[in-house]
């Protein structure tokens, strides 16, 4: 089983990310074969300050390494390392119809958010379906919210098979319901346009400071409290095994436990995590030489699998 997964270099990693996308990757690379790369030609529909797109990029092959993912079980690389992307995804623009596109609530969400409303960004599903289908992949592990991309590659790989023969294997998605929404500081979905988000890498002194200010009700110390309601137990049960879990639910139930309490609670937790991967990414950070043959590496065995595939539909539509 080909699994394939990526993430844009938009901005500094955050929680939601991590528990989104990263730790469900890193724990797929027993159960199949990856293929991770970082989107940057995707991240260009956002992102238009060059500098910050190269430090963007940096920063999640660091994270990524980081926290847990091993180059010699996942094919890891930069989206801009593998050009066959983009000629394919002009094989598949010329066969997929408009109204696949725009029926896309992707383009019509992001455009509501005050995003410029590019070629790009409205042909984003087809960059993505090329992504998917160049190295043949089986499984895409997506949110909810990227549900219907993984569906209209499958519409358009399967027009484009029963148009040219079969070039394509036809993917499936694996939603990730089980983290589906990781509050930010305000209680919103946390991401990084809302400013509600905690890097996982970032400052210790900032990230103590965002998590106390956790939004909470104002119910006392002495009063009992919902932990199904609260930002900070959403945020500490992500962290906690079951059993730390059902205690700190307990001590919210009985009362006497302030939320400063379970915030320095969470910090805890935090703190404990990412401080030993937050070690291993300033050593990475201090051999960007490997960091860079990890991604070098990475893509020419991408590229091995993308020109195969390439070869294949350009012959299947005659240009070879």
């Amino acid at each position: 089983m080909r699994i394939l997964s990526g993430i844009q270099p938009s901005g500094r990693l955050h929680l939601g990310n991590y528990f989104g996308m990263m730790r469900p990757a890193i724990e797929l690379q027993e159960q199949g074969e990856a293929y991770y790369f970082i989107a940057n030609y995707h991240a260009l529909t956002t992102v238009t300050d060059a500098a910050a797109l190269r430090q963007g990029t940096l920063d999640v092959a660091l994270d990524f390494l980081a926290c847990g993912l091993d180059p010699s079980r996942t094919v890891f690389y930069r989206q801009s390392d593998v050009p066959e992307v983009t000629e394919l995804t002009w094989l598949l623009s010329v066969i997929t119809p408009m109204g696949l596109l725009e029926r896309s609530h992707s383009f019509k969400d992001k455009t509501a958010r005050g995003i410029a409303a590019s070629h790009g960004l409205f042909s984003y599903p087809v960059l993505m379906a090329a992504d998917i289908l160049i190295v043949q992949s089986d499984l895409v592990p997506v949110g909810r919210d990227q549900k219907q991309h993984v569906e209209i590659t499958r519409d358009v790989a399967i027009k484009f098979n029963n148009q040219y023969g079969e070039v394509f294997r036809i993917p499936k998605e694996q939603i990730r319901d089980e983290v589906a929404v990781v509050p930010g500081v305000d209680g919103q979905k946390m991401s990084k346009s809302y400013n509600n988000a905690i890097d996982i890498f970032g400052d210790p002194k900032e990230v103590k400071a965002r998590i106390m200010r956790i939004v909470t009700d104002s119910k006392g110390v002495a009063d009992p409290k919902d932990p199904d309601t609260c930002n900070v137990f959403a945020l500490y049960k992500l962290f906690a095994t079951p059993e730390e879990r059902d205690l700190m639910a307990e001590r919210y139930r009985a009362g006497g436990m302030g939320y400063g309490d379970a915030k320095k609670a969470l910090c805890e937790k935090f703190e404990a995590h990412f401080g030993p991967l937050r070690a291993r990414r300033a050593e990475l950070l201090n051999n960007l030489d490997y960091v860079e043959g990890v991604l070098r590496q990475g893509a020419a065995r991408a590229r091995a699998e993308a020109a195969a595939t390439l070869h294949r539909a350009r012959k299947a539509v005659g240009l070879e």
